[in-house]
């Protein structure tokens, strides 16, 4: 029977919900039915592979649509179309997108549909594969609510009547595999909403993108590349992230070093070997990137993503990040990356009401929206969305060998009254602003990422007290390693911006953070958030004259080394950058060749050297017996003094003195009598200090101090860090 006039105008106007249902090849009545949509053919034969048999059919309208009854058959077989264009007599042999049975099992696809499949990324979004010995792609994606889906791309105009996919109910998902497309070729999704709506979508699940201000997705070549890290990502799965050393490096891929055109974004190969022997030079062990998924607005320092599964494409292709991954990895470094599973944009093209609904945010505003930030928040109730974040993290984990993710704006989605006024935002089910769906979300997160890649350290960049984010999640915590100290940062920052002579009556800044030291396990942030926004540079939120300035900076980034936790420091701190963060220029390279600067840079070199070489500084960061306090209430003259201790291995004691006044033959009590050695100290020459410095060694003696039987005197220099080590 001929379809119904009805049915062939709803496909010819993309309304039709499942256009499998009428096109290829169907039993019917007894006899075998063929149909097919081709734009603009004049004539279109069905050939059975099998003996290359031909089956003529009717053009049933002139837009392309064919029909006709394949005699002589009852039962479907595999064929191909005999295809005449407009214009050229010649026939196309082409394979039809729907002449090929469902791609996506019911298996894998209940699995997303309860949330749990960790391979996500390789069912939906598009994969250029071989089926039946046709090369093409098959393209995925979920849009529960959507009325039609069609893949719209290169091949065929970006007009949705051409390859309307297919509706896997119950599972919300729409498949198509689509023979002649390749690696390379632009690609989005149109969606028409039950309301009649059309809206042109790029891929969620798309493994590159278009650079921006473009916007469609990009049939990504498969992964092949060569990886040459094997033996790195061996040793990290033996390796003890707790009691190793780690000194992180934050770096905004786009504004570190960048031509002058605005447009002139540096490449990941280039980056390769520019950025990873500069990163290494300086002593650091890990590289931490601000987010590098795909974003349209760089503004955003890449925090409103839109390509959960993409890199940014301002750098260069997938294969260009695994190069540079892959060099660091050569280099010694580990790579973290910044993950951001709290919000997305609102751009019409991306995730937003993807389907014509709330699809990957709560419907309720008060949920669904963060008003600051001008985003939508992830739906954490819906197993969909759940998985769609976790298996993104395990993708960058997998395709990209990354050792981290640190996970963005962690308070946002644990607080339902994050940033809202009173009648702004829903309550729990038990009356609090907890939000519990958001909780097992990272829990789920971490548990996964943990069991599927061992040796990934996950942080935290929480700024609130909730309790255990670091603790396992058996235990009800979040299950992250290490959670960033923004307490010790505002502190620290706080005390060092007043002026010294002010220094005496806020002394409980530089010590309150041992009240709370072991709570959690720490990194210790010097981030990019605190250096604009009129925040001012590092070194230019050190009160006093230039040298002052260069001192208490010295004295900061020795101090980071010291205390208990893993410092992080921003690009441009490490030589003093002069202005704030710009996200739109490269860093200011002129002012690193200075030579001032450059021994703020050879001094963090010297006491990052010391940290991966001393045990002390680091094995017992998350424990109370690796740290004691030495002086810590002399608030007078503003000074402090630890010993940092490991078993073992001889104490290292440190000294600040946080004021202008040199102090000679200042008294420490110690617990090793004998001859202690100094390691470095902030007031040398070489760094552009004063060269009030101690010689090299100096003898404590039996003379008991507070709780220690012996007493080492040193010289405490002007806004100045000194290391010493006990006798061996």
């Amino acid at each position: 029977m001929p379809l119904p006039d009805a049915v062939v105008d709803a496909l010819r106007e993309a309304r039709l919900r499942d256009p499998f249902s009428v096109l290829g090849l169907h039993p019917e009545q007894g006899r075998l039915h063929g149909r097919a949509w081709h734009r603009g053919a004049t004539a279109i034969s069905v050939v059975r592979r099998s003996d290359g048999r031909r089956f003529p059919l009717g053009r049933r309208h002139p837009d392309g649509f064919f029909e006709g009854v394949i005699e002589g058959a009852i039962e479907r077989f595999a064929y191909d179309l005999a295809v005449v264009l407009p214009g050229d007599p010649r026939e196309h042999l082409v394979s039809d997108p729907y002449g090929y049975w469902q791609q996506l099992s019911d298996f894998d696809l209940g699995l997303f549909r309860s949330g749990h499949h960790v391979h996500l990324g390789e069912m939906l979004g598009a994969h250029a594969c071989t089926i039946d010995g046709h090369e093409g792609v098959r393209f995925a994606v979920w849009a529960p609510n959507a009325e039609r889906v069609s893949v719209v791309g290169d091949w065929n105009g970006f007009d949705g009547r051409w390859h309307p996919m297919r509706p896997r109910d119950p599972y919300g998902v729409w498949e198509i595999f689509i023979p002649g497309v390749r690696p390379g070729m632009l690609y989005k999704y149109e969606v028409r909403a039950r309301s009649g709506e059309l809206r042109t979508k790029a891929d969620p699940y798309a493994q590159q993108a278009e650079r921006p201000p473009a916007t469609a997705s990009i049939v990504a070549t498969p992964d092949r590349f060569a990886w040459s890290d094997a033996h790195w990502m061996q040793d990290r799965l033996s390796r003890d992230l707790l009691t190793t050393p780690m000194s992180i490096f934050e770096v905004c891929i786009g504004s570190w070093k960048r031509g002058r055109e605005p447009d002139a974004w540096p490449n990941w190969r280039v980056l390769a070997q520019q950025l990873v022997p500069y990163v290494k030079g300086l002593g650091y062990t890990h590289l931490e990137l601000l987010p590098i998924a795909h974003h349209p607005y760089e503004g955003s320092w890449g925090y409103q993503v839109t390509g959960q599964y993409a890199p940014n494409a301002r750098h260069g292709s997938p294969d260009d990040l695994r190069f540079f991954i892959d060099q660091c990895h050569a280099a010694g470094l580990g790579v973290i990356v910044d993950f951001v599973p709290g919000h997305f944009p609102k751009d019409d093209f991306a995730l937003a009401r993807f389907d014509g609904t709330p699809c990957y945010e709560y419907e309720d505003p008060r949920e669904g929206e963060h008003k600051g930030w001008g985003t939508c928040v992830f739906n954490f109730r819906r197993p969909e969305v759940r998985n769609f974040l976790v298996a993104a993290a395990l993708h960058w984990c997998r395709s990209y060998h990354i050792d981290g993710l640190r996970v963005d704006a962690v308070a946002s989605m644990l607080y339902r009254n994050y940033d809202r006024q009173d009648g702004e935002w829903v309550a729990n089910p038990d009356g609090g602003s907890g939000n519990d769906e958001a909780k097992s979300l990272l829990q789920e997160l971490t548990a996964t990422v943990r069991r599927e890649h061992a040796g990934v350290v996950l942080c935290a960049e929480e700024s609130t007290a909730w309790a255990g984010v670091t603790a396992p999640t058996d235990l009800q915590g979040l299950g992250f390693h290490l959670k960033w100290n923004m307490g010790w940062m505002h502190d620290t920052l706080g005390y060092l911006a007043q002026d010294p002579v002010m220094r005496s009556g806020c002394h409980n800044r530089a010590t309150f953070h041992q009240w709370y030291a072991y709570d959690e396990k720490w990194i210790l942030p010097l981030s990019h958030d605190e250096v604009v926004h009129g925040k001012k540079s590092l070194i230019d939120k050190m009160p006093g004259d230039w040298w002052r300035r260069r001192a208490q900076l010295r004295l900061l980034l020795g101090y980071q080394v010291a205390v208990p936790g893993r410092p992080l420091l921003f690009m441009g701190g490490e030589f003093g950058q002069g202005r704030e963060w710009d996200w739109a220029s490269s860093l200011s390279w002129n002012e690193a060749a200075e030579p001032e600067r450059a021994g703020i840079t050879a001094f963090l070199r010297e006491v990052l050297r010391l940290y991966r070489e001393l045990p002390p500084l680091y094995a017992r960061d998350d424990s109370r017996d690796g740290f004691q306090w030495v002086d810590c209430e002399n608030w007078q003259e503003s000074t402090l003094a630890f010993l940092r201790k490991c078993p073992g291995h001889p104490d290292v004691l440190v000294a600040c003195n946080f004021t202008p006044i040199p102090r000679t033959d200042y008294p420490l009590g110690v617990w090793n009598g004998g001859t202690w050695r100094q390691l470095v100290s902030s007031d040398e020459t070489r760094f552009g200090g004063s060269g009030a410095v101690d010689s090299a060694t100096r003898e404590a003696y039996g003379e008991p101090r507070s709780a220690f039987p012996c007493t080492l005197r040193v010289t405490l220099p002007p806004l100045g860090i000194v290391f010493w080590q006990a006798p061996v």
